[in-house]
């Protein structure tokens, strides 16, 4: 995973030792699965900083409560703080000692319950780790992310110029979407959801929304070659996918 700035060594740092705590976990390991920015960029899908720690919940209900203490046992055995936490469902915001005045120094972990179900996973080792954990595969990803470009918007209002970053980069390796994910969360199909995309980005994303969220993310030589290109190229591709399903 790239580092923008050498400060954000600290965050990596407590990024991998939370990870590493839960794969070491075998009830942890075998109920959360990694996925979104951080997992992405772990395993090489991804070529920019992520902060946040994002998994799929797929135990049992009944065995939530359980999940939670032990991921609360992991958090107290760490030496991280629980700044705050969500009582409707499992997400953390953690806090980890801070060495400078402003310097980074929350952690977010989010957890998706019950995920869809036309996720699909995979077991993956994680070399910066060295350990090995089931991960969304690299389809399934780019679905959820085609999604949340939307759904973020529909649900608070608000769109992350990351995950347009995300798209682009997605098209730009050739991967391809799981068209289920689509299906599952949208209930339309992939040739619709992209007509939609396409009005939506064109409607909705301006360069401010780019550079606000993205220029954190980045080295800054490869922010400022970027930035302007990411709109119009994802349009590009959006539209070419478009096209290609309608035949």
């Amino acid at each position: 995973m790239i580092l923008p700035n050498p400060r954000d060594a600290i965050h990596k740092a407590w990024l991998y030792r939370v990870l590493t705590a839960i794969c070491d976990s075998p009830q942890l390991s075998g109920v959360l699965y990694f996925k979104g920015g951080t997992c992405a960029a772990l395993r090489g899908f991804l070529d920019r900083f992520s902060i946040d720690i994002d998994f799929d919940y797929v135990g049992a209900k009944a065995a939530l409560p359980s999940t939670r203490q032990l991921l609360e046992d992991v958090f107290a055995g760490l030496g991280l703080e629980i700044k705050d936490k969500s009582v409707s469902a499992p997400q953390y915001f953690l806090k980890y000692p801070a060495d400078r005045s402003g310097q980074r120094n929350t952690l977010k972990i989010d957890i998706t319950m019950p995920p869809p179900t036309s996720n699909k996973y995979e077991a993956v080792r994680l070399d910066d780790i060295d350990r090995v954990m089931y991960c969304q595969t690299a389809a399934t990803m780019f679905g959820n992310k085609l999604v949340a470009l939307i759904e973020r918007f529909e649900k608070n209002g608000s769109i992350a110029g990351r995950d347009l970053y995300d798209i682009h980069h997605f098209f730009l390796q050739g991967l391809r979407y799981d068209a289920a994910v689509i299906r599952e969360r949208r209930g339309v199909a992939a040739l619709d959801f992209f007509r939609q995309l396409v009005v939506f980005v064109e409607d909705n994303v301006t360069q401010t929304t780019i550079d606000q969220d993205i220029n954190m993310l980045l080295p800054d030589e490869k922010f400022q070659r970027l930035r302007k290109v990411i709109k119009p190229e994802v349009l590009l591709f959006l539209k070419d996918e478009a096209g290609r399903l309608a035949g």
